[in-house]
């Protein structure tokens, strides 16, 4: 089985990419799904619980993502499987959604220091010249400091965050 953790950077990957996630949960011939199953489908499901903003009725942005993965290359072998032939997800692998005049970067990991910088959105980048009137972390109410540098969007995370989390999604408006 993928763990939800997979499945979840899965789906945000491929949103941030126009596409759609088909999941496939084997049944016994009951109808029934087995306790390793109904745990992965739990735990996607808290997760969406609180993230759900930043996926349903999204839109791609300008660039689908920035980080080590999505830069590296990932040639298609075998019969053009590649998929879950990456290295591991880090706070530097960020996916963009927009919901209207909101722009949503999920980062995939949980940075060391407690800050994310976004490259995307450095001060005076081309992809974003609007001002950023405020950021707030979804599913968590404290206060949320950064900075437009010439190198990125400098975020630091609230010290109350759950630094377990499979992702990590910034609302930026």
């Amino acid at each position: 089985y993928k763990s939800a953790k997979t499945v979840i950077h899965m789906l945000i990957d491929i949103i941030s990419k126009n596409g759609n996630l088909l999941l496939s949960i084997p049944q016994r011939g009951n109808g029934t799904i087995d306790d390793k199953e109904l745990k992965i489908l739990e735990d996607i499901a808290a997760w969406m619980a609180v993230n759900s903003d930043g996926v349903y009725g999204t839109r791609p942005w300008k660039v689908f993502g920035e980080g080590p993965v999505a830069e590296a290359p990932n040639p298609i072998q075998a019969q053009g499987f590649n998929e879950g032939k990456h290295q591991p997800y880090t706070s530097e692998d960020i996916r963009f959604v927009t919901k209207g005049d909101v722009l949503y970067a999920h980062v995939l990991a949980w940075p060391e220091n407690g800050k994310v910088v976004i490259k995307s959105l450095s001060d005076g980048n081309s992809l974003y010249p609007k001002t950023i009137h405020n950021i707030q972390m979804v599913g968590n109410d404290g206060k949320i400091k950064y900075s437009r540098t010439k190198e990125g969007l400098v975020v630091e995370l609230p010290e109350n965050s759950d630094k377990k989390a499979i992702s990590i999604l910034l609302k930026i408006i």
